[in-house]
């Protein structure tokens, strides 16, 4: 039996599409790349994520000698908030690079484990993906990883 999946996402070719929400939280993204680790790749990862209460949290990426011991910006900064700051979901969160070519995308680890603190924390985020100026951004983690892993 073939199953069709689909999904809607939106698609900003310049900053001033997006929502003032949005702007603000790349712009934070942006900010956090400063405080990456990254002397082996020299690709800075930052991510922004925006807690209900209103509160804005910054991750990077930190790298080590001893790959694969290092860690994404979106791994960084999901583990320190879900610790920190359990009862204060996460409703939004941007990852953004420097260099910044095109949109910076999660990879498959961080894609479960922003999965998994939806399904922790008991509700969906926004992810917005930004770089090279242009931005993409779903309404749920789940949206990135349809076949996701599940104890």
């Amino acid at each position: 039996m073939e199953k069709t999946f689909r999904f809607d996402y939106a698609r900003y070719d310049s900053p001033a599409q997006m929502p003032e929400q949005d702007r603000q939280l790349i712009d934070e993204a942006l900010r956090a790349t400063e405080r990456a680790y990254a002397p082996y790749s020299h690709f800075r990862v930052g991510a922004a994520a925006r807690l209900r209460s209103g509160r804005i949290v910054r991750g990077s990426n930190q790298e080590s000698e001893v790959f694969p011991a290092g860690i994404c910006a979106e791994r960084s900064l999901l583990f320190h908030t879900l610790a920190e700051h359990p009862d204060d979901p996460i409703e939004a969160l941007a990852i953004a690079s420097s260099p910044s070519e095109r949109e910076c995308y999660p990879c498959g680890q961080c894609r479960q484990v922003l999965l998994d603190a939806e399904r922790r924390q008991g509700s969906p985020m926004r992810i917005i993906m930004y770089g090279g100026g242009t931005a993409t951004a779903v309404d749920s983690a789940e949206l990135l990883l349809p076949f996701t892993f599940r104890l």
